[in-house]
């Protein structure tokens, strides 16, 4: 019996996630940008993978125990025996939430090009990654290139998240590199903010403009309560925000990408999978930590009225 190809294959650090509720009171979740993203796309419906490494230790043992509930294949998750799962911890007040990391060391930062599954990389229809894939270590940078690399030579269709921490490397190095990275890029994910800093353009226009002339044939700018702004090809397509009740917006920025990717795998219209991505992430807001809002398909699909 033949098995069904993988839609998105995402390569990065899941994290364990620490929320500040209350007082001494911490919510333990999961995280990790490009592991929010296969897990909003598999919601969706789509077929997703993680590319990582992680501790042989309970947090890495919960986050499998996480993926095998979401149906994101683990079969590329390298359990390192020596080095930890990442964790954040994540703090809330009155200007939003505030991020702190025990990441360095981490069984993530410690990938290397000759650890990635290429058959695996070749045969999906996606390959996602991230600014934080290409910073949290030397080597695993080098992994990130050699497996958008890979994916070029197969016709596999690349995604990058801009995804800028500058807590992980400087703002200048970040920019060389992610700009170099999207030149390999089908599919640019910028938010407003890394932009801003990335590019030092103001206008989302010329957002626009800028990482289309790097390479990529579709430019997704994200602009939070605002909606987006969506280049492909010569043309601009603007997505009306949904009105959301906010709670928390961390990983919003990742639920959008996940959806937006699931439902153009699927086949849909760039402005449509935009719309639909732009609901998913407003529902996303709703409540606490990156996993537990993200919505299902469903759930975005009353939400769009549908």
């Amino acid at each position: 019996m033949s098995v069904a190809p993988i839609d998105i294959i995402a390569l990065g650090e899941p994290l364990i996630e620490f929320n500040h509720i209350e007082a001494s009171n911490w919510l333990m979740g999961h995280g990790g940008d490009t592991s929010n993203v296969a897990i909003a796309a598999a919601r969706q419906g789509a077929r997703t993978a993680m590319v990582a490494h992680i501790g042989a230790d309970e947090f890495g043992d919960s986050l499998m125990a996480l993926w095998a509930t979401e149906g994101v294949s683990s079969a590329n998750v390298v359990r390192d025996p020596v080095a930890p799962t990442g964790l954040y911890f994540v703090h809330h007040d009155e200007t939003g939430h505030r991020f702190s990391y025990l990441r360095k060391g981490s069984a993530a930062s410690r990938m290397r090009p000759a650890d990635l599954p290429l058959d695996a990389i070749r045969s999906a229809k996606i390959l996602h990654l991230s600014g934080i894939s290409l910073a949290i270590s030397e080597s695993a940078c080098d992994a990130c290139f050699a497996a958008m690399k890979a994916a070029r030579e197969a016709g596999v269709t690349i995604s990058i998240d801009t995804n800028l921490r500058t807590l992980l490397w400087p703002v200048d190095r970040a920019r060389a590199i992610i700009h170099e990275a999207m030149r390999m890029a089908d599919i640019a994910l910028p938010g407003m903010d890394d932009a801003r800093l990335l590019c030092g353009i103001e206008d989302p226009s010329e957002i626009i403009d800028f990482y289309s002339s790097l390479g990529p044939k579709i430019v997704a700018l994200t602009l939070g309560e605002t909606g987006a702004l969506i280049g492909e090809g010569d043309t601009v397509h603007e997505i009306a925000p949904r009105p959301a009740k906010l709670v928390d917006a961390s990983g919003a920025g990742d639920c959008f990408d996940g959806a937006f990717l699931a439902r153009l795998s699927a086949g849909d219209d760039v402005p449509v999978a935009a719309a639909y991505a732009t609901a998913a992430a407003s529902l996303s807001v709703e409540g606490y930590g990156a996993i537990a809002p993200i919505p299902t398909a469903s759930q975005v699909r009353q939400a769009l009225g549908g």
